[in-house]
């Protein structure tokens, strides 16, 4: 189950690698996705496109809420919300998504993007809603 959501064809297409998940990563819904940088990611002024740290943001919130999903469950994003901290200067970006809170159909996630010196990026949260499989 919780495959479908490492494998997304978004990742495949962006470069996405997200780490594999522990017992508390899936009960906790936590997920750690890396992005490797090249020129291809940036915007007009040679800095990645703030496009592209929301769809890691994206992805890493979306991966933690939906390892937290029984087997019948889907999702959808409600919102997302990100601040830009600082354009990234290094090579690699880690993003750390983690749920904090979960009720019965709304989730509310967490995200913080850092490049591969440790340094603060961006910072993002995102409610989602549980859907029935169709």
């Amino acid at each position: 189950m919780f495959d479908r959501f490492d494998e997304a064809p978004i990742s495949k297409l962006i470069g996405f690698n997200v780490l594999p998940a522990t017992d508390e990563d899936k009960e906790l819904g936590k997920a750690v996705v890396e992005l490797e940088i090249d020129e291809r990611l940036n915007n007009p002024m040679g800095r990645v496109h703030g496009g592209v740290l929301a769809a890691l943001s994206d992805a890493a919130m979306g991966i933690a809420f939906g390892r937290t999903l029984d087997p019948g469950q889907d999702f959808s994003t409600i919102d997302l919300h990100i601040h830009f901290m600082r354009p990234v200067r290094g090579k690699k970006l880690i993003a750390r998504g983690e749920m904090i809170q979960r009720g019965l159909r709304i989730g509310y996630v967490r995200c913080v993007v850092t490049d591969d010196r440790g340094k603060e990026v961006a910072s993002s949260s995102c409610s989602c809603t549980v859907l029935d499989k169709m």
